[in-house]
Parts: C-alpha cells; sequence; structure tokens
C-alpha cells in the first residue's frame, strides 16, 4: 500500500482495513505509524537486497546482470512511481535518510563488483574509475526518479530505467560488450 498509495497517504485506518484487523492490534506491534513505515521499509529493502545477492550468484555476465537486477527491482516495487519515496523523504526524512545511505552502500558495492568483473571478462573498459563510474550509476538512477527533470507524462519509469541503462553499458563497454548489450536492447 505504501508503494502504491504512497507513505504518507496511506493511513492506520486504512492499513487495518485491508489486513481485516483493528488499529489496536497494529498499535500491539507497532507504537506508531513511524515504527511501521520503518520496519516495512527495511523489510523492503532487505528482501530486495536478497534478491540482488541470489541474482548476482547466478554468475551471469556483468551486463546480463545489470538488466537481471533492472527487471527484479521494476518487479518489486511494481514500476513505483517516484511519489511514495518523495513522500518518504519529505514526511519520514530520518527513515529516508537511513534507507538512501543503506542503498548506496548496497549498489555502491554491487556496482563496483560488476565493474570489476566487467574489466575482468572484456566487457568494460580496463581504463574507466570503477568508483567513480559506481557512484554515476547510485546517482542515474536515483536521479531518473525525480519528477521535477523527468516529468512522468514524458518519462515512464520502466523506459527511463532501460534507457539509463544503454546509457550507461555504452559509456563503459568495449566492442565485445556493446555485442552483449544489443542482445538485451531489442
Amino acid at each position: 500500500m505504501f508503494l502504491t498509495l504512497g507513505f504518507k497517504s496511506v493511513t492506520m485506518d486504512d492499513i487495518a482495513a485491508e489486513l481485516g484487523i483493528s488499529k489496536k492490534t497494529i498499535y500491539q506491534h507497532y507504537a506508531n505509524k513511524n515504527d511501521l513505515v520503518e520496519a516495512s521499509t527495511m523489510y523492503l529493502f532487505g528482501t530486495i537486497s536478497q534478491g540482488i545477492d541470489d541474482i548476482r550468484e547466478q554468475g551471469n555476465n556483468s551486463i546480463e546482470e545489470i538488466f537481471l537486477i533492472r527487471n527484479f527491482l521494476m518487479q518489486h516495487l511494481h514500476n513505483e512511481s517516484a511519489s511514495p519515496f518523495y513522500q518518504l523523504q519529505k514526511f519520514f526524512p530520518r527513515i529516508f535518510s537511513c534507507l538512501r545511505e543503506r542503498q548506496f552502500e548496497k549498489m555502491n558495492g554491487c556496482m563496483m563488483e560488476n565493474l570489476q568483473k566487467g574489466i575482468d571478462s572484456g566487457l568494460f573498459r580496463s581504463d574507466i574509475n570503477i568508483n567513480f563510474i559506481s557512484r554515476i550509476y547510485f546517482t542515474g538512477l536515483t536521479g531518473i526518479k525525480d519528477r521535477d527533470i523527468f516529468p512522468s507524462a514524458m518519462f515512464e519509469i520502466n523506459d527511463a530505467t532501460r534507457q539509463f541503462l544503454e546509457y550507461h553499458v555504452r559509456a563503459i563497454a568495449t566492442s565485445k560488450g556493446l555485442a552483449i548489450l544489443d542482445k538485451f536492447i531489442i
């Protein structure tokens, strides 16, 4: 409900009605909405982190891995719009800050390993600065959710992430890597 309707928009009454329980029952487990939002956000982050780890363990090449992770994220975030995360940032700034820090740590670590694997396998150029490219990747993926710069009327999130990944890979790929990329952008 938080991803679909937004963190601020969903009330404790809405949650109780959806679950078919009383608000009192919810409050037996969570002191307030803030605690429930935090628990829900961290649970979703943990689920997504585990899914990313599972994909990485499959042993795919670096380019395929990036696209598989993107597809996984789109599926689990239900092609989320920026609105729920805007609400999280605006109305639950401490939770948002903690989530963003964890997202960065996870994505940066995964991407640095992905980039090194891509270099080692000849898919990515050996002259790239892995730390810089990893940070640009995080900034780009989070930046395309900024609806002031990428209005949803012009940029559907699923297509925007695909375009960003193509842009990202084209910037760092070798000719061998570009041949693999072409299979994913058909």
